[in-house]
């Protein structure tokens, strides 16, 4: 097979071109910027474009698929030239299901919780010698790349329900066709690509109606909005397995959970983290993992990079960082932390970094969002806005979309660095929530320092 790469500088899209490298592919690639830790992935493999730039020359009458990325533009020259020759050109994700028609795929689906609950699946089957492929949306511990394409029987998918490519706007876990299909949770979000709520969970109408035949939805039927969506759009020719969160205790800061009369402790803790947990108990078992032995495996999984991750403590304090970034990923998080220490202060940080996350007219999602923490301040700076081409946000809609009494709202890293060193942490709880870098505020290094 010969395969050219246009974008190939993205983050998934150079995993997968050394995933095919791999499997002995011919592969080219082309970019017009590329970003480490890409261009070093990719120079290591000898896959890093000699120039930079579109190069239309290189898509020949013999490249069997040219799979394009988010990052290339319509007008692309290579893309009128595939079309000339009349090549097949794929999204990724397109692509990912050409490579596994002849695999059982597993597809996790969700507003929050997918890579999680993906990687979860992830480390039973590799702590249990098991033979998988898997596409991830970041690289994630116990892993190499985010990518991996062999002749394995079984293939993991993080299903994201973002744009497939340019060509192709509509969702990436919608190419899929999952056996084993699961969904984690509707919340509306990507209000630039669904500007409504109806039109978000449409897409995961779609996905389930994309499942194959014989096939099965795992769902988690604590989630009302899911829950309805399920029951009104009842496949026949398809099981379904609800989940909700399985039976567990706290002891001493320590989760253990039980499920079949089977039990264990476990490193990771959170209601959501549990239902996570639970929805790949299930995936597992549709791929003949025994109880006993998923519990086995799970009990050592310290968590997905990011997520509820543990950056440095000391006897009094802990710090912490999230991905969170979505209200319903907030909430979730703010109340985990603080149900496994309720003896603790719980100040939590969350930077508005997203396009939803810093749009006036989504900010009344996080409505209670941060009710669980006992000192709770929002953080998004005019650098954010300026990047997304947005409009200056106005702290008083910041205070009336989260309505919560006592909330900080900081919006220069300065103030916020200052807020950061006057405070006491002595018998807390530091929760840093974020998908950005609170625009330079160098968190790793004070993490450190205030726990030692």
């Amino acid at each position: 097979m010969k395969v050219h790469f246009t974008s190939i500088g993205g983050s998934v899209m150079h995993q997968l071109a050394i995933a095919l490298k791999n499997k002995n592919y011919t592969v080219t690639g082309t970019d017009d910027e590329i970003f480490e830790p890409a261009k070093s992935n990719l120079q290591n493999e000898g896959l890093l474009p000699t120039k930079t730039g579109w190069q239309p020359e290189l898509i020949t009458k013999d490249v069997d698929a040219v799979i394009l990325g988010m990052h290339a533009k319509a007008d692309n020259p290579e893309i009128a030239k595939a079309k000339e020759l009349g090549l097949k050109i794929y999204s990724f994700p397109e692509y990912i299901f050409q490579e596994s028609i002849n695999k059982k795929r597993v597809v996790v689906g969700g507003s929050h919780g997918k890579t999680t609950t993906t990687s979860m699946i992830m480390f039973v089957l590799q702590t249990l010698h098991k033979e998988f492929d898997y596409l991830a949306g970041a690289i994630l511990q116990g892993f190499k790349n985010s990518v991996h394409i062999t002749n394995a029987p079984v293939i993991i998918c993080e299903g994201d329900e973002y744009p497939a490519s340019v060509l192709e706007k509509r969702p990436k876990f919608h190419f899929l066709f999952p056996h084993v299909a699961i969904i984690t949770g509707i919340a509306w979000d990507h209000i630039n690509v669904f500007p409504t709520f109806e039109i978000y969970k449409e897409q995961f109408i779609i996905f389930i109606q994309k499942i194959e035949k014989n096939g099965v939805l795992i769902y988690n039927e604590n989630d009302s909005v899911l829950k309805e969506l399920v029951e009104k759009n009842k496949r026949n020719d398809i099981r379904y397995q609800p989940y909700a969160i399985p039976e567990h205790t706290i002891e001493n800061g320590i989760t253990h959970i039980s499920i079949e009369n089977e039990t264990t402790a476990l490193k990771v803790f959170g209601n959501h983290n549990l239902q996570n947990l639970f929805a790949a108990y299930y995936a597992c078992k549709e791929l003949g993992i025994a109880t006993k032995d998923f519990l086995n495996a799970i009990a050592n999984f310290t968590g997905a990079s990011k997520r509820l991750e543990l950056m440095a403590s000391n006897n009094s304090t802990n710090v912490y960082r999230d991905f969170a970034h979505a209200p319903s990923k907030v909430k979730a998080t703010v109340e985990a932390v603080k149900q496994q220490y309720p003896n603790r202060k719980l100040i939590a940080i969350l930077e508005l970094h997203t396009y939803s996350s810093l749009s006036k007219d989504f900010l009344n999602e996080y409505n209670n969002s941060l009710q669980y923490a006992d000192v709770a301040v929002v953080f998004y700076s005019q650098h954010a806005l300026e990047l997304k081409r947005m409009p200056a946000l106005p702290k008083e809609l910041v205070y009336e979309g989260f309505n919560k009494e006592g909330l900080i709202v900081i919006n220069s890293k300065e103030e916020l660095n200052n807020w950061l060193h006057q405070q006491n942490y002595n018998n807390s709880i530091l929760l840093l929530m974020s998908s950005g870098n609170y625009d330079g505020v160098d968190m790793q290094n004070f993490a450190k320092n205030v726990t030692t």
